[in-house]
């Protein structure tokens, strides 16, 4: 769980403007490729998981190139992010930037 906070740091300041990483919860593994899944915000586990879950579905390999998602009634904006030292994946809720679904090794 300590890599995932530590990931959390970066998309967190460069999604929400307070410059306060927001806490994060672990959700458990996504079943496919078994990246750990933290949540954010008042994202829900389950809203979370199914997130990952619909991200890692159209997600074709490519970092570059964001992917939109929507899930649990809400539309998730998916990239892949520069980590260090493992690059990782994150979801941002398309209308509250707090609401971060990350994940990662």
């Amino acid at each position: 769980m300590g890599a995932a906070v530590l990931c959390l740091a970066a998309p967190a300041q460069s999604f929400a403007d307070s410059g306060a990483a927001p806490k994060a919860a672990y959700c458990g593994t996504d079943g496919v490729t078994g990246l750990a899944v933290s949540a954010t915000g008042n994202v829900s586990c389950g809203a979370a998981l199914q997130a990952a879950a619909a991200y890692i579905k159209a997600w074709h390999g490519t970092a570059a190139e964001p992917v939109q998602v929507r899930r649990a009634g809400i539309t998730w904006q998916c990239q892949e992010r520069p980590g260090d030292p493992n690059p990782y994946q994150v979801c941002v809720d398309a209308q509250d930037h707090t609401r971060l679904v990350t994940l990662s090794s």
